[in-house]
């Protein structure tokens, strides 16, 4: 019974008691299972959740490097997305009132080119014609600033105002390396601009032309089992990325009317150039306007003095407060579907990762991902046996037929 005992601690890895002159016997190492037995289940589970965060982690990792190496083509990709959003629903309202479906892609497109290029032109001469003015006023403007400051509370000398004035001087002296790289790959951006034009201005046609092939060859490539939820989430995201760019031309166009006819009645010259920017700079959340109303301000400032410019600030801050408070909440919550904090850091990470494009298309991305993965996470695609008939499903693209033997998975 005794040895029967020691073998059975010993297939237990508790080994056996050394008998009067024999070494010590090492005891065997323990199946694993009982060691992990051992562990804590609070640190299993942090373990578990540990290295699928840090696969998930790194393969978004890689999908941000590879956007930001070839953001010269994910740029005008994203561009034509939001046009086509904007753009398929005025084609199918063009197709569903008998307009042939080449005269409506066509109206589409040349309608998109001359209302922007109306709005760039208009604000673009007006700025030309205002500039030599501008920059007297400001000359006169730097004047008066300056004999305040010398005769003023502060009691600056002329010695120290002329040493800051130095300093600056000195600091952009020594920039002239970067500033004349930047001038000298002014070709090189100038031709990335034109080709990344050429590109969103094709992908939009072909978008408006054969929008649910794409999107069909899109879906294709995953599983047949898979088909149905990526065919849902995609057009919860389509519908949502329409709203958010239709609500957002609201907002932009609030805001340009708020500020622009603020500065029209304080006797601005420029009021119409800071009406457009402040439309164009209403894309991208919070940064643009912040930017915008600083001109409008210092355009206030330099020619109708600092009390005008008191009132103008007044009035930007008014508008922002509408729109934060108002318009953002009632009209783009609804449509985005994404808490303000949320748009916050979305802006704010776009900014980082990509400047100016980042933060423009942060709020779209983050809106439509949401929409994406909530409607996955939703299971409402489980009960589909395979993709369903999208242009039956879709108001967007119906007039567009579907590809032979798609439900089939072929």
């Amino acid at each position: 019974m005794t040895e029967s005992k020691g073998r059975a601690r010993s297939r237990a890895g508790l080994g056996r008691e050394a008998k009067p002159g024999e070494a010590p016997v090492e005891a065997e190492p323990q199946p694993a299972h009982q060691v992990a037995d051992g562990i804590p289940y609070s640190m299993r589970l942090a373990a578990a959740w540990s290295w699928r965060l840090l696969l998930v982690g790194g393969m978004l990792a890689v999908i941000v490097f590879l956007i930001i190496q070839l953001r010269l083509i994910i740029i005008p990709i994203l561009v034509a997305v939001l046009i086509g959003a904007l753009l398929v629903p005025f084609v199918g309202f063009l197709q569903r009132h008998r307009w042939p479906k080449w005269l409506a892609v066509t109206t589409a497109m040349l309608t998109t080119l001359a209302v922007v290029g109306g709005l760039l032109w208009l604000g673009i001469t007006q700025i030309v014609r205002g500039s030599d003015e501008l920059a007297a006023q400001s000359v006169i403007a730097w004047n008066d600033f300056r004999v305040w400051l010398l005769e003023g509370p502060f009691h600056i000398t002329e010695e120290q105002l002329n040493d800051f004035v130095a300093q600056v001087v000195n600091s952009v002296q020594e920039d002239g390396s970067v500033l004349l790289t930047g001038a000298l790959s002014l070709g090189s951006t100038l031709g990335h601009f034109i080709a990344g034009l050429l590109l969103a201005l094709f992908a939009t046609l072909f978008i408006l032309i054969d929008g649910r092939g794409i999107w069909n060859w899109v879906v294709g490539v995953f599983p047949r089992r898979a088909r149905a939820a990526i065919d849902g989430a995609g057009q919860s995201g389509w519908a949502t990325l329409g709203n958010f760019v239709r609500v957002q031309i609201l907002v932009a166009t609030i805001d340009a009317i708020g500020i622009g006819l603020g500065a029209f009645f304080l006797g601005l010259p420029l009021a119409v150039p800071i009406a457009i920017l402040v439309f164009l700079g209403s894309f991208v959340p919070f940064v643009g306007a912040v930017v915008t109303g600083a001109l409008a301000i210092f355009v206030a400032l330099v020619y109708n003095g600092p009390v005008i410019a008191l009132v103008m600030l007044g009035i930007v801050l008014l508008v922002q407060q509408v729109e934060g408070h108002v318009l953002q909440p009632l009209i783009m919550g609804t449509a985005v579907k994404v808490h303000p904090l949320g748009v916050v850091l979305a802006v704010a990470t776009g900014s980082l990762l990509a400047g100016i494009p980042g933060a423009l298309f942060a709020v779209p991305v983050a809106a439509v991902l949401n929409v994406m993965i909530l409607y996955i996470a939703g299971g409402s695609w489980k009960d589909q046996s395979g993709p369903p008939a999208i242009a039956a499903r879709s108001p967007l693209w119906r007039t567009v037929p579907q590809r032979p033997g798609y439900a089939r998975g072929e």
